[in-house]
């Protein structure tokens, strides 16, 4: 009921998440939804502990983009960067992946750390020829950051593929196609020297990809002592 109510009544669906906690708290699906419908009705510290829960009892890190932006919404951006390098991201699925990147932006925004948020942008999956489920998102977070960096002109292109991504992913839907789908480049009135920029800071990424921060995964004492700041 709770994945049924979340698009269009996110507080009735948290009162069905919270039923179902109830009755099955050792369920991790159950504390996943819980830990949603609490991110959507805004209360992150909630969002946060559920996650943490989630993530013990499933042992996935499937959900650690919303961990990461959960943090963000307590106030914690600091916090949230380390958690979100706590992590190989080679060992992500790719889509979970491109979120974390850009929960990862939003919290160098929080920082004021312009350039940095666009640098965690700047993934292989940053490909305006091709679409996939995530790719509006990561275009759309790539040119609200441009925006910020008073880029408008290159924040319009990447605002249009978006707009063009999504629309090829709905046809695409619609024609029962698969999952991805190309986008043709002549619909983009684009600069190539921007392409070119975008292209070669993408494959620098790629190059780092491999590269992994030092940081400790999260001990459940460590989470406690997060929940208790919280």
């Amino acid at each position: 009921m709770a994945a049924r109510l979340i698009d269009t009544d996110p507080a009735l669906a948290h009162l069905h998440a919270m039923s179902a906690a109830r009755r099955a708290g050792r369920i991790a699906m159950v504390r996943e939804t819980l830990a949603i419908t609490a991110y959507e009705t805004g209360d992150y510290a909630l969002a946060l502990r559920e996650l943490r829960t989630y993530r013990r009892i499933s042992g996935k890190d499937d959900q650690l983009p919303l961990m990461v932006d959960s943090e963000r919404g307590v106030g914690r951006p600091e916090r949230a960067l380390e958690l979100g390098r706590s992590v190989d991201r080679s060992t992500l699925d790719v889509p979970v992946r491109v979120a974390l990147a850009i929960a990862m932006s939003g919290a160098r925004l929080d920082l004021g750390q312009t350039e940095d948020a666009l640098t965690e942008l700047q993934i292989p999956q940053l490909d305006p020829k091709r679409a996939f489920s995530y790719s509006p998102a990561l275009f759309n977070a790539y040119a609200e950051t441009l925006e910020v960096l008073g880029r408008m002109d290159e924040a319009a292109v990447w605002h249009d593929r978006a707009t063009i991504a999504a629309e090829a992913l709905e046809q695409s839907a619609a024609d029962d196609e698969g999952e991805t789908m190309v986008v043709v480049e002549e619909f983009f009135d684009i600069d190539a020297d921007a392409d070119a920029d975008a292209a070669a800071a993408a494959a620098a990424a790629a190059a780092a990809a491999d590269v992994q921060d030092d940081l400790p995964e999260e001990t459940p004492a460590d989470e406690s002592a997060a929940d208790e700041k919280a």
